[in-house]
């Protein structure tokens, strides 16, 4: 008995990855200030900023803001060349907010937020106040951190590597437009034309070395400086980038 050809396979394949996307943590809601810093930095570094993807993160404001105010940032930000697509995981206020103005909720940075449901997590003093020397040496090890991902072939323009919980060695050349991710730290035995972002899960210790430096973006823990920013006579040299203070140093190697 005939019929129609019934055929399974799908029309669109729905994967989930690790993506580059900004966020953007509001300090202060002053929309006109906020236009013109996105402006400077799309202006400054158009190839990475123009058009990118951007999660606002009201986190750091005493309130969550209005609807009105929300869309005037939106409309702002688009205006200074960026797009804006999520908003960050917040309070029962954040998740309505995001709701009215028609953006999702990006759960990314919920673990900053679920101290208000619980108690306050204990913490651990620091061992020292003083700057850590600049040495060559590895970030100390993260507790059940997985065995390092070795990529052996260069990463060329649109290609992205991303380690997950775990340090990331490249033995080839990271091109311009490309990506090397990791939870850890980033090894680069080869030109790094393109972004390296270590500490990418939060971690603060990670550190990045690279053999050739001429990188568009370099990021730990979200901090980051892009080509503008770096110091012409550290292009072309080899490089360890560490997180100090929340200041991003970048020194050449011996």
């Amino acid at each position: 008995m005939g019929g129609a050809t019934v055929s399974y396979e799908q029309c669109g394949e729905l994967k989930f990855g690790q993506v580059g996307i900004a966020n953007l943590r509001i300090r202060t809601l002053d929309i006109a200030a906020l236009k013109n810093e996105m402006q400077e930095r799309v202006e400054r570094a158009p190839k990475l900023f123009r058009h990118a993807a951007v999660i606002l993160d009201f986190s750091a404001l005493p309130a969550c803001p209005d609807v009105e105010t929300t869309d005037a940032l939106i409309d702002a930000l688009r205006n200074a060349g960026v797009m804006p697509v999520a908003i960050a995981y917040g309070a029962p206020a954040v998740e309505k907010l995001a709701e009215q103005v028609g953006l999702p909720i990006l759960a990314k940075f919920r673990a900053s937020f679920e101290r208000e449901d619980g108690p306050e997590p204990a913490r651990t003093a620091p061992a020292s106040e003083s700057k850590p020397p600049p040495t060559t040496s590895l970030p100390a090890a993260v507790p059940n951190q997985e065995p390092g991902l070795l990529q052996t072939q260069p990463l060329r323009s649109g290609q992205q590597v991303y380690a997950a919980g775990c340090d990331l060695t490249v033995c080839a050349m990271v091109g311009a437009g490309a990506e090397a991710i990791a939870d850890g730290s980033i090894h680069i035995y080869g030109p790094l034309r393109g972004r390296a972002l270590a500490g990418a899960s939060g971690n603060a210790q990670a550190r990045i070395f690279c053999r050739e430096f001429n990188a568009e973006l370099v990021a730990i823990a979200g901090t980051y400086k892009v080509l503008d920013e770096i110091p012409k006579k550290l292009l072309g040299k080899a490089v360890q980038i560490w997180l100090d203070k929340d200041q991003l140093r970048i020194e050449e190697l011996a």
